[in-house]
């Protein structure tokens, strides 16, 4: 009968979880069978998966690459997986977003930041103490190894002005803004818009303090350039920038990336 063994189609005889695991991976420290966390022996059927798990193995390309096919599904994850996209500003908006992308084995980010982590990052950005003085295209190169290190992960330590928009972003199709001053938010919409007339942007506006997550929303602002946010939430006193809605807003974003990486344009 065939069943699935950490994603693969095989052919069996046998007809227990254990003597599976036996054949195939004697070490695995951690069976699932069909999704679930198991310790007994069981007896298979057909069309069972099953995923032995090694504490502290990295698993093979193959089987990574195939894990994450069960879940988006043949066809999503191979437009996923060929897709390019860069995130300019690495802060609580592109290090969240640069994580959710990788997670879901988008192909190749360019991650673009100038910064170090400071403590008052760490309130809302994806970074921990040990990353305190490092530069964030540095940390998050790390932290993305650790997430996926099969997906190209380029990142770019400079400062994004009008001069090198044309340079940095010819070679993706997503431009993913996550700056936090209006003034670079605004340069980054309009050169990118002017410069590439066939690339989307997906930028953001509007996410400090605690104000009602219904406020956070997406707008589809021409065919190319979405925009999330309420808009209007500046941070000032009173109202700073947090993580949970700076997390909502970049939920938004890579949602929308992924939307338009799956030709899904409306909003």
């Amino acid at each position: 009968m065939k069943i699935y063994v950490n994603e693969k189609a095989v052919e069996i005889n046998k007809t227990s979880l254990f003597e599976i695991k036996e054949a195939y991976y004697p070490q695995a420290d951690i069976m699932i069978y069909n999704g679930f966390p198991v310790k007994e022996d069981l007896e298979l059927k057909e069309g069972d998966h099953l995923f032995f798990i090694t504490r502290g193995v990295l698993p093979s390309k193959e089987s990574f690459e195939e894990a994450l096919v069960s879940r988006h599904t043949p066809g999503v994850h191979e437009k996923v997986k060929s897709s390019r996209v860069a995130i300019a500003g690495l802060g609580g908006l592109g290090s969240n977003i640069a994580i959710m992308l990788a997670r879901i084995g988008v192909g190749y980010l360019k991650l673009i930041d100038f910064d170090v982590v400071e403590p008052s990052n760490l309130n809302r950005q994806q970074y921990f103490i040990h990353h305190l003085g490092m530069k964030k295209t540095e940390a998050i190169e790390m932290i993305l190894k650790d997430v996926n290190p099969f997906i190209e992960v380029e990142v770019v330590d400079c400062y994004v002005k009008a001069e090198n928009v044309k340079s940095l972003f010819k070679d993706v199709d997503i431009v993913v803004e996550a700056f936090d001053g209006a003034e670079n938010k605004a340069m980054l919409i309009n050169e990118v818009l002017s410069s590439f007339p066939d690339k989307y942007m997906v930028a953001a506006s509007g996410l400090a303090g605690y104000f009602s997550n219904n406020t956070i929303v997406t707008k589809r602002i021409t065919d190319k350039f979405y925009l999330v946010g309420d808009d209007v939430s500046e941070a000032k006193p009173g109202s700073g920038l947090m993580a949970p809605r700076a997390s909502l807003a970049a939920s938004h974003q890579a949602n929308t990336v992924l939307r338009i990486i799956m030709e899904a344009y409306e909003v």
